[in-house]
């Protein structure tokens, strides 16, 4: 039985951007800043919220008679009786015999071409904490992209505009920084366990690596460039954040409206169709696509919800594009940039962040190629991926074969009449020589 080490991480984190929160919102107060005040504790508040709504409802609390742990949760104190529920259960596994296991069937990654499928009993015990890991990594990917990230591109705002950063903060940005990095990593095993359901996966340390250094240098670059674009175009950043999130809100739901399928009504069996559409609302408003690429992308037209293929197209596309914006928003505070970025050298910074936002990508390759731990399932490698990628461009970009043809033919028939006026002329040339020849003789 795995050591429970996400949990404990998850609810470190949890634990520590709270307190820190709290505690910046009250040096706020004390200097007379209501607004980042009320700003700081909205975005530490909403999300430790949305985190004990999804504790409760993977673990269906309110079907089951457990008040003392509802009473809990309302305090915001769910996330730590869990955590004691997760390591109760891993130090008291074993000592007594359970009444019945569960028996699942696992494939082992193909060695050779060949994939051999183990059979493996799972206890009750084994079964809980399975149940608590994912839903402390659901929580983890909450608590990231709806409280952590607004609150690092916030305080690192109050940083620029103030030209002042104090240990609190930069304390309290550290552990925002750290717990995005946390939960786009979660969100990336996430992806891969439910994309390869069926096989046994082990994640190794170098994976983990790629993954943290991919989603730092991503997720930095990002929340800076954002930063600097708001500082000196305040009005412009609202459209901004707003287009960013209504085409990934509304993208799912276009895709499945084109596809004509049914309506889902498999996620919860107690759920009336307005709730399962709610349901279907939350998982689609995320604001991870807003900083980095979301590893779970939502596909409602499929039983399971999530689209389980590797489409490298819409990776490209996605790194692509929010490379261009990226470069663009530098441009635009290059352009504007005010008195307060007087002792900054900003080409070296727009070209530092350039290179960090490729560096990110640079990681993700690597990760793809050489420590996806379910590379060997690939239909395509990432490499083969972006050739055919780059070639469809190409070929998108090239004019069609039919307009080169009539190009061609309409280039050959001038240089034919070109031709045969030139010919024509020098025919009249040579009567006219002619002409005065026969003339001179007579």
């Amino acid at each position: 039985m795995k050591f429970p080490g996400s949990v404990l991480v998850s609810v470190v984190l949890f634990v520590a951007e709270t307190a820190a929160a709290l505690c910046l919102s009250g040096a706020y107060r004390a200097a007379g800043d209501r607004m980042w005040q009320w700003l700081t504790l909205l975005f530490a508040l909403l999300p430790c919220a949305l985190v004990q709504l999804s504790l409760v409802f993977i673990h269906r609390d309110v079907s089951r008679d457990r008040p003392l742990v509802l009473l809990l949760h309302l305090l915001q104190l769910g996330p730590l009786v869990r955590c004691v529920e997760v390591f109760y259960i891993y130090f008291h596994a074993g000592r007594v015999e359970e009444p019945y296991v569960s028996i699942t069937k696992k494939r082992q990654m193909p060695k050779d071409g060949y994939s051999e499928e183990v059979e493996k009993e799972v206890g009750q015990a084994e079964g809980k904490l399975c149940t608590h890991r994912s839903a402390f990594s659901r929580a983890s990917v909450i608590q990231a992209f709806l409280g952590s990230a607004p609150q690092l591109t916030l305080q690192l705002y109050i940083c620029v505009l103030q030209q002042e950063i104090t240990a609190a903060r930069s304390v309290f940005m550290v552990l925002s920084l750290l717990s995005i990095v946390y939960g786009a990593l979660r969100c990336n095993i996430l992806a891969i366990k439910i994309k390869y359901d069926d096989y046994d996966i082990s994640v190794k340390p170098a994976a983990y690596l790629c993954i943290f250094m991919w989603r730092s240098f991503e997720i930095a670059t990002r929340v800076i460039v954002l930063v600097l674009f708001s500082s000196v175009l305040q009005i412009w950043t609202l459209p901004v954040v707003l287009v960013n999130f209504f085409v990934f809100f509304f993208y799912p739901w276009i895709l499945f409206w084109q596809s004509k399928s049914p309506f889902p009504e498999n996620i919860e069996k107690a759920l009336s169709r307005v709730g399962t559409t709610i349901v279907l609302c939350l998982l689609t408003f995320s604001c991870i696509n807003m900083f980095c690429w979301s590893a779970v992308q939502v596909k409602l037209n499929d039983p399971d919800l999530i689209n389980k293929s590797q489409n490298w197209y819409r990776l490209t596309v996605y790194y692509m594009l929010r490379f261009i914006e990226n470069a663009f928003l530098l441009l635009m505070w290059y352009i504007y940039k005010t008195d307060i970025y007087l002792y900054v050298c900003a080409p070296l910074l727009v070209l530092q962040l350039l290179i960090g936002y490729c560096m990110a990508i640079l990681f993700m390759l690597v990760f793809y190629q050489f420590c996806h731990p379910c590379k060997k399932l690939f239909s395509s490698s990432i490499t083969e991926g972006l050739l055919s990628c780059f070639k469809f461009l190409c070929f998108v970009c090239k004019p069609p074969k039919s307009t080169r043809v009539t190009d061609k033919a309409e280039l050959k028939s001038s240089e034919n009449a070109d031709g045969s006026q030139s010919s024509n002329k020098t025919t009249d040339s040579q009567n006219g020589n002619h002409h005065q020849s026969v003339s001179s003789n007579a």
